[in-house]
């Protein structure tokens, strides 16, 4: 294989030319790891090919419709729109090697179990934990008939999530689903991947709080901000960019070849027990709204 070219840092992350596939890519992580997969900048040159999903919100993606990626649209609680999207993402680009698992929704409304229904619950399993089993299987199959030298780049990344580690009062449908993909069906993929491609990995980023464009509304809210750095030690919410990098670190053969059924949480060193009081991390409780810049 020849030796490809290092990053002004000394290191390469051997993804030029390697066909991604980002699910959710509409959303400030999805939207933030496309691009860096696909961007050559002046620091690091990716240089991937990326095939950039959406359901129903097409317009941040209009960048994406280039001759090195593209953009497709489709259910992925449906299994024919889930076979659909990889047909055309194979279609243009060839096969996917590296598989970003992202997608997700979150019902805003704080619901108690003994209050929530059944149908917030399976609406919730549906689209994030059964798309996800839909996703990750469609890739597998196909993994089977790739060539052998385009298998050695395998990876799957999911998207977990702090409420997936320490649960989420209210919100017990989103956790549960979160926690499933964190735990029960990384540590799985990562025992099957390798029957398929000897090299595959699968590992999951566990995200705390995020600086996406809906999750900034909330953080203006002091009790809810105070509430996401309480037991934070950096006393910070993470930008995009946090995530998206180590995606592409852990998605890398290059750099991440022998890392693989890790969940690594990105979360500013989150714990389960209060260590700021609200003067520590500079917020003023009696206040209405805050400027995040």
């Amino acid at each position: 294989m020849p030796q490809r070219p290092l990053t002004p840092t000394g290191l390469h992350l051997g993804l030029e030319g390697v066909h991604v596939l980002v699910t959710g890519a509409s959303g400030g992580i999805g939207y933030e790891t496309a691009e860096q997969f696909h961007d050559n900048n002046d620091i690091v040159e990716q240089g991937a090919i990326v095939t950039a999903h959406y359901n129903t919100n097409f317009a941040p993606l209009d960048k994406f419709a280039e001759s090195r990626s593209q953009v497709v649209q489709a259910d992925l609680s449906k299994e024919d729109e889930v076979a659909a999207m990889f047909d055309k993402a194979t279609y243009t680009f060839g096969p996917v090697q590296i598989l970003i698992i992202n997608h997700a929704i979150s019902v805003v409304k704080d619901e108690y179990i003994w209050e929530m229904s059944l149908d917030r619950w399976k609406t919730t399993m549906d689209a994030n934990l059964t798309s996800t089993f839909l996703v990750a299987r469609e890739y597998l199959r196909r993994l089977k008939n790739v060539a052998a030298d385009l298998r050695e780049e395998a990876s799957i990344v999911l998207i977990g999530s702090t409420a997936g580690k320490y649960g989420e009062a209210g919100h017990a449908d989103y956790a549960a689903s979160k926690s499933a993909m964190m735990y029960g069906l990384t540590m799985t993929l990562k025992n099957e991947i390798v029957k398929l491609a000897p090299m595959g990995r699968v590992n999951c980023i566990g995200p705390g709080w995020v600086k996406t464009p809906m999750a900034t509304e909330s953080l203006k809210n002091p009790h809810t901000l105070y509430a996401a750095l309480a037991t934070t030690p950096l006393k910070k919410i993470a930008k995009p960019t946090d995530i998206a990098t180590q995606i592409l670190v852990l998605s890398s053969n290059s750099l991440s070849g022998h890392i693989t059924g890790q969940v690594l949480m990105i979360e500013g060193g989150m714990e389960g027990r209060l260590l700021n009081e609200p003067e520590d991390v500079g917020i003023n409780l009696h206040s209405r709204q805050l400027n995040l810049d």
